[in-house]
């Protein structure tokens, strides 16, 4: 007889997580999540008092808070750096790109765009410069991966296309007119 892993807000988030990478956003309930964790679904409250809520909120802030590392170097190298580990996280867990785009989560973005902004800033840009240049740079990586995955999701993605290379080289258009 195996022991079962202890319940935790880690564990219940990424369960979540592999059921919309598998299944879709749509289907993330409660007690589907309860039966993958192999627990009542009300012991999910335990952790998450304030329910699916909750969750979608954890669910964001796990998958697009992702701070430029701290470091030295040259601003657009770290940044092209974090811009595409950002795009892989987002590809990774497609599933929940409509709720980052779509739902109010004041917080969950707000480590990302700082860590952004204070980069543009030691670049040299002026506070309000580096402040819209931060949200162009999110803007874009938002946008291209949303195209990305949509198709993906239909199929229709060009056979000659790289998606890498698109994606750099929109990347490097974005950066050119930051830093």
């Amino acid at each position: 007889m195996s022991q079962r892993e202890p319940l935790t807000r880690e564990r219940i988030i990424e369960t979540a997580l592999h059921l919309i990478d598998g299944q879709g956003l749509g289907r993330l309930t409660m007690r589907r999540l309860g039966d993958s964790l192999q627990v009542e679904a009300m012991a999910i409250y335990h952790h998450l008092p304030h329910g699916k809520e909750q969750l979608l909120e954890q669910l964001i802030a796990h998958v697009a808070a992702l701070p430029v590392p701290p470091g030295d170097g040259d601003p657009r190298e770290r940044l092209r750096a974090w811009a595409h580990a950002y795009r892989g996280r987002l590809l990774e867990h497609v599933g929940v790109m409509p709720l980052i785009v779509t739902r109010r989560n004041p917080g969950a973005l707000t480590a990302t765009t700082l860590s952004v902004r204070e980069l543009l800033r030691a670049a040299g840009l002026p506070e309000a410069e580096a402040a819209v240049g931060a949200h162009v740079l999110l803007g874009y990586l938002l946008g291209a991966v949303a195209l990305e995955a949509r198709e993906q999701a239909t199929g229709t993605t060009p056979g000659d296309v790289d998606q890498d290379g698109r994606f750099t080289a929109g990347l490097d258009r974005v950066l050119a007119g930051l830093v």
